[in-house]
């Protein structure tokens, strides 16, 4: 055998090399984001299952029609039992929550999507938990977090961070929002905070992206609270101008609005944002 042939044979051994330890190191990979994936998840169902049911729900029978039709009618109508923990009024249905985790903030879901997550606040480190879990460990997948701008009881505009997980778990089904049949299928979200309960309607779905802090672009993520009437308003027409497909619904000033914001792809620092105002209905 030749030198040259040698040669070429080495080469071609330590490509074959390099790529084995590639594909394995890809394979643990992998397997560790899903089963991390999986853990999160299987967590997250059990912080919901600390959340206490109220009396009138436990004892609901569904069997009753007369009863099915006036249920949003009494929940809407029933006052909220608060406790008290350390000087906070939380309510009582996430004292537990609560009690694990003063960071906790709320719970946000949007029906028909794997979105059903707890929401906290660091009102020290915005991205505390863009990488930690509801118990503060390490996680990939982090959590759904309150920017530090926000105020959920009083604010004009409470924007919510989360991950574009490949599982298609946390915020990952805000992009199915770029389509209008599935907005026109899940219109509403539900952010119930340790304050009270809170249902809003979408009123734009954007794709944007994080801009240089010097350019005069609009930036959905710098509104939080007005200082005029105006100011709100201009928010609002702009995120409805930049939704790729008309939504009727709007709002006015005095209604809270939530933005949800998670990363996408379609360029440099791109996201995917939906926008909802509270509503009573």
């Amino acid at each position: 055998m030749s030198k040259k042939t040698k040669r070429k044979k080495l080469i071609y051994n330590i490509c074959i090399g390099i790529l084995g330890v590639i594909f394995v190191g890809c394979g643990i990979y992998l397997a560790k984001y899903y089963y991390d994936t999986s853990k999160s998840e299987k967590r997250f169902d059990e912080l919901e299952s600390m959340i206490i049911e109220e009396a009138s729900e436990e004892n609901y029978d569904n069997t009753n029609s007369e009863n099915n039709e006036n249920t949003d009618k009494e929940n809407s109508d029933k006052t909220i039992e608060y406790v008290e923990i350390n000087g906070v009024f939380v309510q009582k249905k996430f004292s537990k929550l609560y009690e694990a985790n003063p960071d906790f903030i709320g719970w946000l879901k949007i029906e028909g999507t794997d979105i059903n997550y707890p929401v906290m606040q660091s009102l020290y480190d915005e991205q505390y938990y863009i990488n930690r879990d509801f118990d503060k460990n390490y996680s990939g997948c982090g959590s759904l977090f309150v920017d530090t701008d926000s105020d959920v009881a009083y604010s004009d505009n409470v924007i919510i961070y989360g991950h574009n997980m490949e599982s298609g778990k946390m915020f990952h089904d805000l992009l199915k929002y770029d389509d209008e049949d599935f907005y026109k299928e899940h219109k509403y979200i539900t952010f119930d905070t340790i304050y009270g309960d809170g249902k809003y309607e979408i009123i734009a779905c954007i794709r944007s992206q994080i801009y240089p802090e010097d350019s005069d672009e609009f930036k959905y993520y710098n509104f939080f609270n007005a200082n005029k009437i105006q100011e709100y308003d201009d928010y609002v027409k702009n995120v409805k101008a930049l939704t790729p497909y008309e939504i009727t619904a709007s709002a006015s000033y005095g209604e809270q609005l939530i933005t949800l914001s998670t990363c996408a792809y379609h360029t440099k620092d791109g996201r995917m944002v939906v926008i909802a105002k509270k509503t009573d209905t």
